[in-house]
Parts: C-alpha cells; sequence; structure tokens
C-alpha cells in the first residue's frame, strides 16, 4: 500500500494524531508571543523633555532630562531610545525578521536531509535560551542580538512545526490542521496583548512571554518523526514502525501496514535547494510562490507592527489587530474546499481585497467620530491577508513533493522574511505623506493576488513525495494549466529510467 492507504488504515486523524497536532498548534502562540514582543517591549510611552535642553544636547543629557508620564517601562525607557536613538526600535524588530530569514535558509533544507524532529527541538530548545537572554539583556546590543538570535531559531522551528501538523494526518485533514495553526497564532497576538496589559515591566513581560516555551519543549520531546519523511528517504521499515505505533495510540493495534518501496531511484541524487532552480516545475513554482509569501509577509506584519503607533489604548489596538484574524479561518476552510473556488483562486481573491481595503483608506477620512474610518478599513485588510497567508501556507505543502517540501517552504519563507524586515519600516512613511504605507501594502497585495493565478490548482490532486513522481501521468494533469501559462512542456523531458 502507498502511504496515503496507510494513514486511512492507521487513521488520518486519531486520537493521537490529534494529542500530537494540539501540542503543535498550540505551541503558535509562544510563537506569536516571541514574534510581536518588539510592539509592546518596544513601544513609545507619553515623555517629556524639559525645555531647557538644547536641541543638539548628547545622548547622555536626554537620560537627564527625560520624564516618562506613563506607568510603563519598555527599551525606549531603560535605553532612552527617543529623537536620534529612535530607529533602533525598529531596527531591533528587523533584525528579528532577519534571523527568521536566515533561521529558514538553514533549518529547512536541514530538515528535509535529517529529518524533522531534531531540527524542530534543537531550535525549539535554543529559541527559549535565547528568548531569556533577551529578558535579561543588560545592554540594547546584547537585546537586539538576543532578538535575531531567537528570530533564527524561530523561523527553523516555525517551518518544521508547521509541515509536522500536515505530515502526521492524512491529505484531507491538511487544510484544517494548517487552518488551525494560524488562527492560534492569532489568539496568541490577543493574549500577548493581555499579557502586556498586566505586565508593565518589560523585562518581566518578556520573561513571562518566553516562558510557555519550557512546557512546550517537554511536550514535544516525545513526538515521533515524520512518517512522510522517512518514507520520502526510503526508510519504508522506520515509516512502518511510526505508523504502526501510532495505529497501537489510536486503539487500532491489530492492523497490518506494509508500504510499497518508494519510488525514489537507489544511487539517485539526494534533492536540495538546487533543484528549486534547476526543476522546470519547481522553478516556475518558485519564482511565484517567492512573491506571494514576501507580499503576504508585508502586508499582514506591517498592518500588525502599525497597531501600537495608533491612536488610542495600544493594548486593544493590538488585540484588535489579532482577533480581527478568527472570521478569516473558516471562510478559508469554506472556501479552499469548494470545487468551484479552490485554493489558488481563493488566495488570489483575498490578497487582491486586502489591497483594495488598503487603498481605499486613501479616500476615506480618518474621525473619531465615525466608525467607518482608516482604522476600519486597515483591520478589514488584515482580517483579508490572514485568510491569504493561511492559504499560502497549505498551498505551498501541497506545490512541493515531500522529498522537498521544507527547502520549498524555507524558500518561499524566506523571501517572505524580506516583508518581515522591511514591515517596522514602512509605518515610518508616513512623513512623506499619511497614505504612503498603505499605498504600498495595497499595490503588493493587488499584485501578488493576480501572480498567484498562474499557478496550478492542487484541490482533490495527489500529493507528490518524490522529484520523480512530477513527472509521473497521473501528476501531469495537475501542471497541464500551469504548463500552457508557461508555454513550457515539462512531459517532453526525459522521464527517469
Amino acid at each position: 500500500m502507498d502511504l496515503e492507504e496507510a494513514l486511512q488504515v492507521v487513521g488520518e486523524f486519531g486520537t493521537y494524531q490529534k494529542r500530537m497536532v494540539t501540542v503543535l498548534i498550540l505551541l503558535q502562540v509562544y510563537m506569536a508571543f516571541q514574534a510581536m514582543l518588539i510592539v509592546l517591549v518596544g513601544a513609545v510611552p507619553d515623555y517629556q523633555i524639559d525645555k531647557g535642553v538644547h536641541p543638539s544636547a548628547g545622548h547622555d543629557d536626554i537620560i537627564k532630562h527625560l520624564t516618562i508620564t506613563e506607568d510603563i517601562t519598555s527599551i525606549v525607557t531603560e535605553w532612552s531610545l527617543v529623537k536620534d536613538q529612535a530607529y533602533k526600535v525598529n531596527l531591533a524588530g528587523s533584525l528579528f525578521f532577519a534571523g527568521v530569514l536566515i533561521g529558514n535558509v538553514l533549518f529547512g533544507p536541514l530538515s528535509d536531509k535529517i529529518g524533522r524532529k531534531p531540527v524542530f527541538l534543537t531550535a525549539l530548545f535554543f529559541e527559549v535560551l535565547f528568548g531569556y537572554a533577551t529578558a535579561f539583556a543588560p545592554s540594547y546590543e546584547v537585546f537586539a542580538l538576543s532578538r535575531m538570535l531567537v528570530g533564527m531559531m524561530n523561523g527553523g522551528m516555525a517551518l518544521v512545526c508547521f509541515v509536522l501538523t500536515q505530515e502526521y494526518v492524512g491529505k484531507s485533514y491538511w487544510a484544517m490542521t494548517g487552518t488551525l495553526t494560524n488562527m492560534t497564532f492569532a489568539v496568541g497576538i490577543a493574549l500577548f496583548a493581555a499579557l502586556g496589559y498586566y505586565l508593565r515591566q518589560w523585562r518581566t513581560l518578556a520573561t513571562v512571554a518566553n516562558s510557555p516555551g519550557v512546557l512546550f519543549f517537554l511536550l514535544c520531546v516525545n513526538l515521533p518523526e515524520s512518517p512522510r519523511w522517512l518514507y520520502s528517504r526510503g526508510r519504508t521499515e522506520q515509516a512502518e514502525r511510526v505508523l504502526l505505533y501510532m495505529a497501537q495510540r489510536n486503539g487500532n493495534g491489530r492492523v497490518l501496514v506494509k508500504l510499497k518501496k518508494c519510488s525514489t531511484r537507489s544511487g539517485a541524487p539526494s534533492t536540495g535547494l538546487l533543484d528549486l532552480v534547476t526543476h522546470p516545475i519547481l522553478r516556475r513554482r518558485t519564482v511565484v510562490l517567492m512573491f506571494v509569501w514576501y507580499a503576504c509577509s508585508l502586508v499582514y506584519y506591517g498592518l500588525t507592527l502599525n497597531a501600537s503607533g495608533e491612536t488610542g489604548n495600544r493594548y486593544v489596538t493590538v488585540a484588535m489587530y489579532g482577533l480581527v484574524e478568527l472570521p478569516a479561518y473558516p471562510l478559508c476552510i469554506y472556501f479552499i474546499n469548494k470545487q468551484w473556488a479552490g485554493r489558488r483562486k481563493t488566495m488570489a481573491v483575498f490578497l487582491a481585497l486586502a489591497g483594495f481595503s488598503c487603498l481605499l483608506t486613501m479616500l476615506i477620512p480618518v474621525t473619531s467620530a465615525s466608525w467607518f474610518n482608516g482604522t476600519t478599513l486597515a483591520l478589514l485588510g488584515k482580517l483579508m491577508v490572514s485568510a491569504a497567508f493561511n492559504i499560502v501556507y497549505v498551498y505551498t505543502s501541497e506545490l512541493y513533493p515531500t522529498v522537498i517540501r521544507n527547502a520549498g517552504l524555507g524558500v518561499c519563507s524566506m523571501s517572505c522574511r524580506f516583508g518581515g524586515i522591511l514591515a517596522p519600516f514602512v509605518p515610518s512613511m508616513k512623513a512623506l505623506h499619511h497614505s504612503m504605507p498603505f499605498m504600498v501594502f495595497g499595490l503588493s497585495g493587488i499584485s501578488a493576488g493576480c501572480l498567484s493565478l498562474l499557478l496550478p490548482e492542487t484541490l482533490n490532486k495527489p500529493v507528490a513525495e518524490t522529484l520523480e513522481e512530477l513527472h509521473s501521468p497521473a501528476y501531469q494533469r495537475i501542471v497541464e494549466r500551469e504548463v500552457y501559462l508557461f508555454e513550457e512542456d515539462p512531459a517532453k523531458q526525459k522521464a527517469p529510467q
């Protein structure tokens, strides 16, 4: 039997898999805490500088004459990151996403080579360690370095965590597990806002926000290796043992699992990042997906990180930018599983709607008296781009074969992090014109939505386990539209012997 047939015998989403996936999904709360930490830890409180201080005064003089009028602490208050030092707050946020980018590049391909579990646990362990380094940083330089290291571990761990939630279960449940993963991240943003409301001292907030990582690490130690990864690497017997273990924990101890040999050719070169460039089908998909991921990240994090800079209660605003995502996920589950909508069209529409919502903010006056203002449209844009971001995770997993899935996700997520790196600085474009940030977000969303239409639909289509399967007759039917659009026929290439 093949792997999908074996999972149906074992249980595509049995009791044991539900427990494993639940732990990985709840881990998203911790990941949201780390990603959003700079929003409150780097918050700029109300402050005053004595009128007698000369505009060209040095940093030490500013510290002596700086008065905080709000009962909170942050890295801004501790290291007086105001005036010419204010850029360091955005820099710390960008360094986190730069670290995520490095983590994607390093850990994605590594998990395809040595396994999902060792890479995942190693990254999670060091993320917790560097998270405590952030909380106890004696200087801004140590704080900024620790944020980059946390981001590096977060990038590697988050990617493998998402893949595991997919590979532990049958393909028919991928949309659900992927959606629940992203939904929990949104809940984590709201919970972080509530945590920040009660913990106004930034070091206490950073320590408490990092502590759940210890619990999750202990819960994840006993997770098995991905049976899909084992099977794709030709380790059929180990994959069978994992599947039998799952069957026993699911209450199906008497089932017999005998997998057919994987189609990977003996002596064939191992897969790697180079295949994303040299393989014609994967090359096209990777180019398109990289831009889509970049646009999703730029709009998503740009709108979220802009929350603390808006007028009103910063904690309520941050919570709103998290909670507004929740309606997006039921919509995703409904549309992406409908034959008339599917993954591709639904993602394109949500991206375009997110872009138009941002562009409309330039036409709607921002008035506190009206509920329909720029903030409302920004929240609507966040809802739409959250839906698109959720779909692109699931969609990308289905477009790449198992043997190179993490490498493909890693490269796409790498481009995504370029958007994250730029996101903290886009809101500062208000200095040029108040509508400039939303123009950038709007055009990015619309262009990504149009470009995503070049990808093939994957709903109810087989998922390739190896690169060889991309050339099989059954899989070729998936890429017919893709071939037509790019005017290149991969079927003409020499099939593997």
